[in-house]
């Protein structure tokens, strides 16, 4: 997708700090950050939402980065939430998972 400023980002043409890079995926903090860490973790490929998945490789891709990532930020106790769709909060329509630490979380999401 040429428009998609996560692809963008993956491609180089967005300048960004890569928290983690490997084969398949990429994680960087979030431009507005909603605890003391928070960081995104998106496929290098563009899937729209999590209805877009095709393979349970891609999904493990994402989630089996998770753990390494926030081992070496040290961080043992974390949210992950992944907004699919428009009404359910997803802004950027490149699957995204964001990773939340660094305070109390309370339920609803707040």
């Amino acid at each position: 997708m040429t428009d998609c400023i996560f692809c963008k980002i993956v491609k180089g043409e967005i300048p960004s700090k890569f928290i983690y890079e490997d084969e398949k995926v990429v994680a960087f903090n979030d431009l507005n950050p909603q605890a003391p860490v928070h960081f995104l973790v998106i496929p290098k490929n563009h899937y729209e939402s999590l209805n877009d998945i095709d393979t349970k490789e891609a999904f493990a891709d994402i989630f089996s980065a998770i753990p390494k990532i926030t081992a070496k930020l040290g961080i043992k106790e974390y949210r992950t939430v992944v907004n699919t769709g428009a009404s359910a909060g997803q802004t950027v329509f490149h699957i995204h998972v964001h990773v939340m630490a660094g305070r109390k979380f309370t339920w609803p999401a707040g």
